[in-house]
């Protein structure tokens, strides 16, 4: 254990759903008698007893087993609900497990939520030692430690300002600045790095970088943004529905975990989906998107990319303009192609359209498309009236000898390759 800094060995986790005790020591008591005699809970909702007791207990964890070097950077990804945080939480000790055994060698540090413990009414100068106490910090040390964490905050001038008055990303910085410099051997964060613009957010994944890798320490690092997981971890866990399904290369983690959010439907119905809140207008509805005669979602980087598009008109509409955006798995934005010319309609009627993409420049890999419809003006500016995620699709290569494209390294856009005019090398070389 000498050389581990966290050692977990066949960890669970269980909780019981809805509401644990009835709120009076009665309540609990008629509940625990009814529960003992085999009759139904006096207290319990309506319809509660007919679901059954198979619904109510949840593994979040499910015999999870791993072991940290001192020193190690580690990162936890999964999609929302795989038990990333509880698993965080256990390790930071606010709750314990249900079954198995978490060792530790060295002094834990959690940054689980950026500004625990603040208050509003007192000044930044005052919660820096409130903030610094509570997470276990002497006074002694955060008055040694004060101009570094005002300093790194950015905050000399309104460090004994309220922060009632602070805008969001100064309360943010200020609290990750006190969490930053705690004096600890392991550090466990969930999303902190996501605090301030975007200088300060490099500042803070510098700051875990050094924590990592010249001052030794070990840090646990859960995000849904894999840019900051492959800067900053070594190794990476992958977790799906509260297990550990990968361990290992953080390359090899993130494009498993990318793989595992695709969706592989070649047919969205968008009738009962709920439009997003930014969309002010509703002139417009998408109803369909579909690849005609596909079988799945994987095309050749070569051929053309046939979307079926239907949607129906809830006011009447003289044009429509039509954007299909690319993403990258990791929500960077790749290209975009607009169409201005699909016909308009009146209220109540609908119209599909076949549209044809060239995605020979695209370079290999997976994506996400998302479809926006947009009334434009003559003035060329433009209203969205619709925004859906659209289908997913995989772009493949063929070919003997040709590369395995690696889109970290080479981008996402492949140009086409020059035209190679041979001439005498020789000559041009001594010209």
């Amino acid at each position: 254990m000498n050389e581990l800094a966290i050692q977990v060995e066949h960890v669970s986790k269980e909780y019981r759903l809805g509401t644990i005790g009835g709120g009076t020591l009665r309540g609990d008591l008629q509940s625990w008698m009814a529960r003992m005699q085999g009759k139904e809970d006096p207290n319990s909702l309506i319809g509660m007893q007919a679901r059954g007791k198979k619904g109510d207990r949840f593994l979040a964890l499910n015999d999870v087993s791993f072991r940290v070097k001192k020193g190690e950077a580690v990162g936890i990804i999964g999609h929302n609900g795989a038990g990333k945080s509880t698993l965080l939480k256990l390790l930071s000790r606010v709750t314990a497990p249900t079954a198995g055994v978490i060792g530790y060698n060295g002094r834990v540090a959690s940054m689980l939520e950026v500004g625990t413990g603040f208050h509003r009414e007192l000044t930044g100068r005052e919660n820096v030692y409130l903030n610094g106490a509570i997470l276990g910090m002497t006074k002694a040390e955060i008055t040694r430690k004060f101009d570094q964490i005002v300093e790194f905050a950015e905050m000399e001038q309104f460090i004994d300002t309220p922060v009632k008055r602070y805008s969001s990303g100064m309360y943010v910085k200020l609290a990750f600045a006190v969490a930053a410099h705690l004096d600890s051997e392991i550090m466990i964060m969930d999303e902190v790095l996501a605090v301030g613009d975007m200088k300060f957010q490099q500042k803070c994944l510098g700051r875990m970088g050094d924590a990592a890798n010249n001052e030794g320490r070990t840090v646990l690092y859960v995000s849904h943004n894999m840019n900051t997981i492959r800067q900053l971890c070594t190794r990476c866990l992958v977790m799906d529905h509260g297990r550990i399904i990968f361990d290992g290369d953080t390359k090899e983690a993130v494009e498993i975990y990318m793989a595992n959010n695709m969706n592989e439907s070649v047919r969205r119905d968008y009738t009962a989906y709920v439009r997003p809140h930014f969309i002010k207008r509703d002139d417009v509805r998408m109803i369909l998107a579909e690849y005609p005669g596909q079988e799945n979602c994987i095309f050749a980087n070569d051929e053309k990319l046939r979307l079926r598009l239907r949607w129906k008109y809830t006011k009447d509409i003289p044009a429509l303009g039509m954007r299909f955006v690319v993403e990258a798995l990791d929500h960077s934005k790749v290209c975009a192609a607009f169409c201005y010319n699909l016909p308009g309609g009146k209220a109540g009627e609908s119209r599909t359209a076949d549209l044809l993409y060239d995605l020979s420049h695209l370079a290999p890999g997976h994506y996400k498309t998302f479809y926006v419809l947009f009334l434009s003006n003559e003035f060329g500016t433009n209203a969205d009236t619709d925004w859906m995620e659209g289908l997913d699709m995989v772009l493949t290569r063929e070919g003997e000898g040709k590369l395995a494209w690696r889109p970290q390294a080479w981008g996402y856009l492949e140009l086409s390759a020059p035209t190679v005019i041979v001439k005498d090398w020789q000559n041009m070389g001594e010209r």
